[in-house]
């Protein structure tokens, strides 16, 4: 396979994994992530941002270290669902976090952002 070929391959599944999560994670949490952004919810943007941040972290990884992009996409969407799994176990465990975000609590949204942020940077880590 061309180089050039390769590198598009890798980047369409990536750019589709990555809307992939954005909308099971939209869809995981109660509430309207991109309506209260819109409404300038900075609570809502933290915690959005580092999840996807966090999931693009084991993104990189996995395509750093695997050897094709059917590999790839199997650890990638392994770590699509991790990365969902310690947004709901860490909201389980913080309790309330709807109404801290409705009410745009920046320091749990930021706090959110960073777990979300630190699970991706683990899960990328584990994947080499």
């Amino acid at each position: 396979m061309s180089a050039i070929l390769n590198y598009l391959i890798h980047m369409l599944l990536a750019a589709a994994l990555l809307a992939a999560f954005f909308a099971a994670y939209t869809r995981l949490t109660p509430f309207d992530e991109v309506l209260l952004i819109r409404q300038g919810n900075h609570a809502a943007a933290l915690s959005l941002g580092g999840a996807l941040l966090g999931f693009s972290a084991t993104i990189g990884s996995a395509l750093l270290h695997t050897a094709d992009y059917r590999e790839f996409f199997a650890w990638a969407f392994g770590a699509m669902v991790v990365q969902m799994l310690a947004y709901a176990v860490t909201t389980r465990l913080l309790r309330m976090s709807k109404d801290h975000i409705e009410s745009n609590n920046c320091a749990f949204g930021g706090l959110l952002g960073a777990i979300s942020l630190a699970i991706g940077v683990i899960n990328g880590a584990c994947i080499s």
